[in-house]
């Protein structure tokens, strides 16, 4: 049986995944918010320039790949 996913908004990472004082918490968000918006599987990060899935990617998925992603709607 798989992971189901959580009740918080696709928008909002967990704070253990990304925490709410992390320096580009902000960027971030406005980043992953964005990539979501435009249907986007993932963003470019703000502060290391590498790409991250974003949740509606993973959720599109069905299932946890459980790698620790950032935006993962499972945990």
């Amino acid at each position: 049986m798989g992971m189901a996913i959580t009740s918080r908004p696709l928008t909002q990472p967990h704070p253990d995944r990304l925490a709410p004082d992390h320096p580009l918490y902000e960027q971030i968000i406005l980043c992953h918010s964005a990539a979501v918006e435009r249907g986007d599987a993932g963003y470019r990060d703000p502060g290391s320039g590498l790409i991250v899935i974003t949740a509606a990617a993973h959720a599109k998925r069905g299932t946890c790949c459980a790698n620790g992603c950032r935006h993962c709607p499972y945990v």
